[in-house]
């Protein structure tokens, strides 16, 4: 199979996943009122979700790595398409936070094996630009999510589940037919711990999940507070915050699918390099902005630098193991989702504390300096071979 049939069916099933992450924002208002719950409490079956996603993902990188990747994959994803459409017929409010909860378990297998599959199934000057499209499926999702789920909600909040659940089926099929086999590596295998382990032991590996980690936190704790900034300083309300959301993903699904020709031509690691600097000097600049383009043009720079740098970051993660690529997939996911829970607890405090986005920007531009100090210091800004994790 082809390269770019290898993104198109990343970039799909990504979407697909991601669609559902960001389906029940808009219909929480519906479902609070059908389950009689309150408002605080509906926020759950957002978290619920993630947080299914986030802990199963822990213990399915290592449980994935010493098996046939297709296998886990579709046995993963036939589990998504059974609990999304169970989300259509829950009979209340703790139904839908267990089926919330296994599509996130079920998601947790699905989307390490596509990153740790691409590195195999594709030829090494491919990586790049295959996992730029894969993210791109993740990107345009946030985009859509939201409004697709208000749209079809507006008949019945069953609909959007059965709809993604029947999408989801299809795509299923799909690569029933012609994901090739990926079989797991001569090294895979051992005890859960010693998986972990062997990743630890590698300086480089560590260092560089701990500067992802610095980096996603600053990243989605702006991310996160946008919206609020917008209505808060320039009184948008929840149509105008959604359409300058939608700008601000859109630009960084293009960098997603198009900034492989930017990469190859700077190299990774420049091309990394300077994404710090610009995103530093953005995100610095973007509080003082005059008046609300001006704000709007900043974020969506700083959105579309974004696009470029995620799967720089994967590919360069994925680079330290051979036998235990979806442990790592996995912990990258996880180091996302750690960094968006503490980004999204500072954040709303500097919000309220300092006037305008300034403490919220000044957060994420510390963020931003303590991840490239971390990337310096282990060498990832430098063009290196890689020195593959003992995992």
């Amino acid at each position: 199979m082809s390269a770019t049939a290898i993104a198109w069916l990343a970039f799909t099933t990504m979407f697909v996943i991601g669609t559902d992450t960001f389906l029940v924002a808009p219909m929480l208002p519906t479902l609070s009122r059908s389950f009689d719950i309150s408002t605080g409490m509906s926020g759950w079956m957002v978290s619920a979700y993630a947080l299914g996603f986030a802990l199963f993902a822990l213990v399915a990188g290592p449980l994935s790595d010493g098996r046939n990747r297709r296998s886990v994959l579709l046995l993963g994803f036939a589990g998504f398409t059974i609990a999304t459409a169970l989300c259509g017929v829950a009979p209340g409010f703790w139904g839908m936070i267990v089926f919330r909860v296994l599509a996130g378990m079920s998601a947790a297998l699905v989307t390490p094996q596509l990153w740790a599959s691409i590195p195999v199934l594709v030829p090494g000057d491919a990586i790049v630009k295959t996992m730029g499209l894969a993210g791109a499926g993740m990107s345009i999702s946030q985009v859509v999510g939201v409004p697709i789920g208000g749209w079809l909600a507006s008949s019945s909040w069953h609909v959007p589940f059965f709809a993604v659940a029947g999408l989801s089926a299809v795509v299923w099929l799909v690569l029933f037919r012609v994901f090739p086999s990926v079989p797991a590596a001569p090294s895979a295998g051992g005890g859960f711990f010693s998986v972990y382990a062997g990743l630890f032991r590698s300086r480089t590996f560590t260092w560089y999940l701990v500067g992802y980690l610095a980096y996603q936190t600053g990243v989605f704790e702006t991310i996160s507070f946008i919206g609020s900034w917008l209505a808060k300083d320039f009184g948008l309300g929840v149509t105008a915050i959604g359409a300058a959301m939608m700008a601000l993903g859109v630009g960084m699904a293009i960098t997603s699918i198009f900034g492989n020709h930017l990469i190859k031509r700077l190299g990774e690691e420049r091309t990394l390099a300077y994404a710090f600097v610009a995103l530093i000097v953005i995100y610095g600049a973007v509080p003082f902005a005059p008046n609300l383009a001006t704000a709007i043009v900043g974020l969506a720079l700083g959105s579309a630098v974004l696009g470029l740098n995620y799967p720089i970051f994967m590919a360069m993660l994925l680079s330290q193991t051979t036998a235990a690529r979806g442990t790592v997939s996995s912990l990258a996911t996880t180091a996302l989702y750690v960094g968006t829970t503490i980004g999204g607890f500072v954040g709303g405090i500097l919000l309220t504390e300092f006037d305008g986005f300034h403490g919220v920007s000044g957060f994420t531009v510390a963020a931003l300096v303590i991840a490239a100090l971390v990337f310096t210091a282990s060498g990832a800004f430098r063009a290196k071979k890689a020195e593959p994790a003992a995992a």
